[in-house]
């Protein structure tokens, strides 16, 4: 299977949205609808307009959106000055889970983040998401930071 990484377009959107439903914590906080609401696509516009933030697709042979991940560079004076990259809503086709495309979408984001200059490469995961903790260790990265969360 041949996949390729692309910028997300607007057309995208509707797809990018069921990616980001297609589990049970997503499922209960997105909404899924094609056309998207309108509150996606506003903030698609508001993403493609950063030059800082990439909202990238996986497209498979035939065109299917089967993929998506967020990746934000960010410019920071910690770590001697040094650029992060801040990988996020990584998400994967049920149907395309367990084929390796998961771990071939972080090393396209990786390697994106390198070509920028970046140094260190961090992305959150829900705590009660134990087998992508488990993925992501598995492709390098290492628990480091308690996160938390509040509503404003």
């Amino acid at each position: 299977m041949t996949i390729r990484m692309r910028p997300a377009r607007r057309e995208d959107v509707a797809a990018i949205v069921a990616l980001l439903a297609d589990d049970p914590m997503g499922g209960e906080r997105e909404r899924v609808g094609d056309p998207p609401a309108a509150s996606y696509l506003a903030a698609f516009e508001r993403i493609a307009a950063e030059p800082r933030v990439l909202l990238v697709v996986a497209e498979d042979d035939g065109g299917a959106v089967v993929g998506t991940l967020q990746l934000a560079f960010i410019p920071g004076l910690s770590n001697q000055g040094g650029e992060l990259a801040l990988l996020s809503a990584v998400r994967i086709s049920g149907a395309r889970r367990g084929q390796g495309l998961g771990a071939r979408m972080v090393e396209w984001a990786m390697a994106e983040a390198r070509r920028r200059g970046c140094g260190i490469i961090e992305l959150l995961t829900h705590a009660s998401r134990v087998d992508a903790q488990r993925f992501y260790e598995r492709l390098g990265f290492t628990p480091s930071h308690v996160g938390m969360r509040r509503p404003l």
